[in-house]
């Protein structure tokens, strides 16, 4: 072959890599479906595309759809093509899953439920944005792998406000995510208004992680109305948590006499396990925490009680308690007390979640889900399993978002090792063993962000992605359909749309492109807790 065949050669290989990359783009989705078919041809939305729905939540949903793609560049096409949202009774689409078509002339979503549908249409929106409105044709189906796929937010710690949780629940939506765990109370500050107890706010909510002063920061009760509403309309459950009887402090601080003592740091660490005062004021609490969520869970915490259970060893209330109710010691009155607060949740029609301490505790199962976070402690897992418990997976490692990400970086937990995004995206095959013959057990997983590191809104986007979209991948994608390398090649879209929103995000294609931010100094006492 001459020199000017070779050329030539090599000019129609370019052209075709640059079009099999401009055809993979236009289609590329976050998280990736679980079946799409490639066909020729190309749908071009413009403005006299019609769009409809054939029922109300799918004439809403088109409405949407169509102010939305405002923003996208419509092209001057004369002849009007359609978008249909159906909702449609076919028990072959899974629970939240969707059909996709695109024609020419034709988009056709359809699925067996609202959340499908509303899946389908984020689907469909990424399809035009990363197309920049023109949409290459394929057939889609596609439903999740897991139906728990969420992210938990520490806002005791430090306190980031309605808009930036807006702003995350639509991204989690655009990502398929379902649940946003909120983690509204803890030692350093109590973060949700609760009318019958004013001191909660008043006292509890002054102060975070690094400032004891800083202003009282929480939601008043109709700011938690508009978020869950928001959430909603996003199909995104919220479940508040509530700790208990652990990472009280800030509880014990505005209402001393519910404290269970403690020492030093960890004075006011436990409520007051014995005291029918501090059941009675945790029962007024959730009475009010129902009215304002939903969610069919209140997570409770359950973890850690140890750190701050030293007057339990001497007071003697608590311990001729402990001798009157046959608990043995301070361990069976902490599986008492959650024993106790399972049934009380229960009578109020809710379950508990719990992280995996509880499952020692033996609350009944019909009670009960279970967080399995201690990587480290793998039997833990097994024993919730035999056990009987539905678990969510949310290990340490990899999916606390904040242990550090890449080997350049320096603020943030660090357990023999970092937590990056491709260990994320890899989950959970790497621990699939642990669970085998099991998997009907695992409701799903979710990525958890503790704030002792991030004090403002910079590094809290910074430590979050683009994890949050490694976790989306892992929680719906199944396993065949997922590979890490196209992922990669593909993760740019979807950084520049962070881009446009604003957010600072950690790039792993270029690691130094952004400067990691840093946090208040503090020694981080529980630095592998």
């Amino acid at each position: 072959m001459n020199k000017k065949n070779k050329l030539k050669k090599l000019f129609i290989l370019t052209l075709l890599f640059i079009e099999g990359v401009t055809f993979s783009y236009a289609q590329t989705l976050f998280p990736t479906p679980a079946d799409m078919q490639r066909k020729q041809g190309e749908f071009s939305l413009s403005a006299s595309t019609r769009i409809s729905g054939d029922e109300e939540y799918a004439r809403k949903l088109a409405d949407t759809f169509k102010q939305t793609i405002q923003s996208l560049p419509l092209t001057d096409r004369k002849t009007p093509n359609i978008i249909l949202f159906s909702l449609v009774s076919d028990s072959s689409i899974p629970d939240g899953g969707y059909h996709l078509q695109v024609k020419p002339d034709t988009i056709q979503l359809s699925s067996s439920s609202a959340c499908g549908l509303f899946h389908a249409k984020e689907a469909l929106l990424q399809l035009a944005r990363f197309g920049k409105g023109k949409l290459r044709c394929c057939t889609i189906n596609d439903a999740p792998t897991y139906q728990w796929r969420g992210f938990m937010l520490d806002e005791s710690r430090h306190f980031f406000g309605k808009e930036k949780v807006k702003q995350y629940l639509d991204i989690m939506a655009s990502l398929r995510l379902n649940v946003f765990h909120w983690h509204l109370t803890d030692e350093p500050g109590w973060r949700i208004e609760i009318k019958k107890y004013p001191k909660l706010t008043q006292t509890g909510a002054v102060g975070n992680y690094h400032n004891p002063r800083a202003a009282a920061a929480f939601y008043t009760q109709e700011d938690i109305k508009e978020i869950v509403a928001y959430a909603a309309e996003r199909h995104i459950m919220i479940v508040p948590e509530f700790d208990m009887p652990g990472h009280a402090t800030a509880v014990c601080r505005a209402y001393p006499e519910v404290s269970g003592g403690g020492e030093g740091r960890w004075q006011g660490f436990t409520f007051h396990p014995c005291k029918e005062e501090t059941y009675r004021f945790i029962s007024d609490v959730l009475d009010e925490m129902i009215t304002l969520f939903p969610s069919p869970y209140i997570h409770i915490g359950g973890d850690e009680v140890h750190y701050g259970n030293q007057s339990w060893f001497t007071d003697p209330d608590i311990q001729q308690f402990i001798a009157e109710k046959n608990l043995v010691d301070v361990k069976g009155l902490e599986h008492y007390f959650i024993r106790r607060i399972a049934g009380l949740i229960a009578s109020k029609g809710k379950k508990i979640i719990g992280w995996d301490e509880i499952v020692d505790a033996e609350v009944s199962p019909k009670q009960a889900v279970v967080m399995w976070w201690r990587h480290d402690r793998q039997y833990q897992l097994l024993k919730a399993l035999e056990s009987g418990y539905r678990v969510i997976l949310t290990p340490r490692r990899p999916m606390y978002a904040d242990f550090i990400q890449h080997a350049s970086h320096h603020v943030g937990r660090q357990w023999n090792g970092y937590n990056p995004l491709e260990n994320v995206y890899h989950f959970p095959e790497s621990i699939s063993h642990l669970f085998k013959g099991y998997e009907n057990q695992i409701t799903g997983m979710q990525m958890s962000l503790w704030t002792e590191k991030v004090a403002d809104e910079k590094r809290l986007d910074f430590m979050v992605f683009p994890r949050l979209i490694g976790l989306a991948e892992a929680a719906w994608t199944p396993y065949r359909s997922k590979e890490w390398s196209v992922f990669m090649q593909r993760l740019p879209l979807f950084l520049n749309y962070l881009d446009t929103l604003g957010i600072y995000y950690f790039n792993p294609l270029n690691p130094l492109q952004r400067e990691e931010p840093t946090a208040p100094e503090k020694e981080d006492i529980l630095q592998n807790g």
